[in-house]
């Protein structure tokens, strides 16, 4: 068991965002996707033209991310509106079980979600907003992402918070690998929804990591519940 995730949250951020922290230890799988009942359920409630999620939670999320310069439209919308559109297209993607479970939250739910690697992301996060000039590449291609004013989740990097997530596009410096073994997750759930929301998603992401991934140690709490 590794030491517990310490995740602290700028009071800017606090006051309008829940972050949900989910964790999954010693998994016994990542590498490759992995079927679950509840998603495959989910991606053909999706092809039947069922609506997952509301248009008073699609433009709640939207909200939560309007701040100063972001705006939350075109390739800068949420990655939960993304996967919807793919779900939609039947192009949901399949890339491992940590990702896929996150992303079947997404879809499930309507919130955005960021899944790491435990080792890359180390255990202590810090969420606030993106500072003019930050930026990361979020793909293999090397395509970056401007992150002024988008809610960031950092990770200590010789005690500076650098940027490696947000709820759009994650860095590919902590993505979830073939041979991860521990994975850190967050649910960026607008305030307003409240804590027996954020936790009922949170608990859901932590379930599905187990049954999918075989992890041994799960667990979620809010962010600001953490020990620092």
């Amino acid at each position: 068991m590794r030491a517990p995730y310490a995740i602290t949250v700028d009071e800017e951020v606090g006051a309008r965002v829940l972050a949900a922290v989910v964790w999954a230890d010693d998994m016994a799988c990542a590498g490759s996707p992995q079927r679950t009942e509840w998603l495959d359920g989910l991606l053909a409630r999706a092809e039947r033209g069922d609506e997952l999620v509301s248009d008073a939670v699609r433009g709640a999320v939207r909200a939560m991310l309007r701040y100063g310069v972001y705006r939350p439209t075109g390739r800068g919308k949420p990655a939960s509106e993304f996967l919807l559109q793919a779900a939609l297209r039947k192009e949901f993607p399949r890339v491992n079980g940590p990702v896929d479970t996150n992303n079947a939250v997404s879809l499930a739910s309507g919130l955005p979600g960021s899944i790491f690697d435990a080792d890359l992301s180390g255990s202590r996060l810090h969420i606030r907003y993106g500072r003019p000039g930050e930026s990361y590449v979020f793909n293999p291609s090397g395509q970056s992402i401007d992150l002024e004013d988008l809610i960031v989740v950092c990770r200590d990097v010789g005690g500076t918070w650098e940027p490696c997530g947000n709820p759009v596009k994650d860095s590919m410096a902590t993505k979830v690998r073939a041979e991860s073994r521990g994975v850190v997750g967050i649910l960026y759930v607008p305030r307003a929804f409240g804590t027996e929301t954020a936790l009922r998603w949170a608990s859901q992401f932590a379930e599905t990591l187990a049954a999918a991934c075989g992890a041994r140690e799960v667990g979620c709490r809010l962010a600001g519940d953490l020990p620092a």
